[in-house]
């Protein structure tokens, strides 16, 4: 029986029952150990009994059980239904505005639980694009190909024909050409849906998968890699396979067979919590700017030998022949207003120095009301050296995602 666990970042998960009464059974314990041991230990920290999750969300599917880690930009601890119900739906409004999921799949309909996890929306988005790909044909390339022929065509394979050939001289060994299907793009997507029909447990899912191979060309297997997916290069017919592509190598990438005893298949599709809020607060100063602003995003300079240091986001704001430039750097994270860290200062001072800025904020989640001003650096530039630390609403009076905070954080910095 499928099982849905809904935790909060920075949360523990053990085998004992927590308030809600999730709890880990110790072969999945064992499976998180073992995908956090060959991760170097990123994703959570392995504690007694159990896991804590750190700055990392999405969702984890182990054999029947998921997980969907949600983020949650207060410490208030909460076992309510609505308050996970609120987050997760932020959490997918994040992900579609930072393109890590189809824009028009966020729709009233997924925000109200049609699904009974974030993962399940994926496949149905990666079934829904597979489906239509086949609908309009999977596109055909030319590749080489070698075989025994009774008629002569491409280039004479001399060593081999030699070898095959010597009795029945009717047969030509050569290498040609052949134009059909079988290719990455295509061989990427059948083994994205052979994992899927591995581990999907919802059974219209499962049907709908068993159907889609069916309709499927007969194509080999292979073996998928990072590479394959390197190596892919962009052409005006492959254009249409993109977004079924961005999430088969997610699946493919992410997926953690279990070789030992075959119960306990695992994949993973997790995001970092602190490049996605980045993102997206890029991504909504892009959409509230006026045009005189230009915002522009992890712009790198030459810091030290080969060192390079990058900002988050970089404003500039141009009247006439001036311009001035604004850092912001985002942290997902609860700080004490009255002591940022000194690390987070002295990293603001350099971005300052080298924009040449006069002004800089590090932007944090709101969680309350604080007192926001500009203090100043004592040493740095002739006219003025200045750093704030703001804090903004992450969702709005209706406690969904707010997607109007760009001029809001734009006043902050003037």
């Amino acid at each position: 029986m499928a099982r849905l666990i809904q935790i909060f970042e920075y949360e523990r998960l053990t085998l004992l029952p927590n308030e809600r009464g999730d709890h880990l059974l110790p072969q999945e314990l064992a499976k998180l150990y073992d995908f956090n041991d060959r991760n170097e230990n990123e994703y959570f920290t392995g504690i007694r009994d159990g896991v804590k999750f750190t700055n990392y969300v999405g969702v984890i599917q182990i054999g029947g059980l998921t997980i969907e880690i949600l983020p949650k930009a207060d410490k208030r601890r909460s076992t309510n239904q609505k308050e996970l119900e609120k987050w997760r739906n932020a959490l997918l409004s994040m992900l579609a505005v930072c393109r890590k999921i189809k824009v028009d799949s966020v729709s009233e309909a997924s925000l109200n639980k049609r699904y009974h996890s974030l993962l399940e929306l994926y496949f149905e988005i990666f079934l829904d694009e597979v489906a239509a790909l086949i609908h309009r044909g999977l596109i055909k390339q030319y590749r080489n190909t070698s075989s025994n022929t009774l008629a002569l065509k491409g280039r004479i394979d001399f060593a081999k024909n030699i070898q095959q050939n010597l009795i029945h001289q009717e047969r030509f060994f050569t290498t040609h050409q052949v134009y059909d299907q079988e290719h990455v793009l295509n061989q990427i997507l059948l083994k994205a849906l052979n994992i899927l029909d591995k581990i999907v447990v919802n059974p219209s899912i499962k049907d709908r998968i068993g159907r889609m191979k069916l309709d499927f060309p007969e194509i080999k297997e292979i073996q998928i890699t990072k590479v394959h997916f390197e190596q892919i290069r962009e052409s005006r017919k492959s254009i249409q396979y993109s977004e079924a592509l961005k999430i088969a190598k997610m699946i493919i990438l992410n997926y953690s067979p279990d070789i030992k005893n075959g119960q306990e298949n695992m994949l993973a599709l997790l995001f970092d919590m602190n490049k996605l809020w980045e993102e997206y607060v890029y991504r909504m100063l892009q959409k509230g700017k006026p045009e005189n602003y230009k915002v522009e995003f992890q712009n790198s300079q030459r810091f030290w030998e080969n060192k390079t240091i990058r900002p988050d986001i970089v404003v500039s704001k141009k009247e006439g022949d001036q311009e001035e430039k604004y850092i912001i750097d985002t942290k997902w994270k609860i700080i004490d207003y009255r002591n940022p860290s000194d690390d987070d200062l002295k990293q603001m001072y350099a971005y300052n120095l080298y924009w040449n800025a006069g002004k800089s904020m590090l932007l944090y989640p709101k969680i309350q009301e604080y007192p926001e001003n500009f203090g100043t650096f004592h040493k740095g530039r002739e006219n003025g050296n200045a750093c704030k630390i703001g804090f903004i609403n992450v969702l709005d009076d209706t406690g969904k995602l707010d997607k109007n905070i760009g001029n809001e954080i734009l006043k902050k910095l003037l």
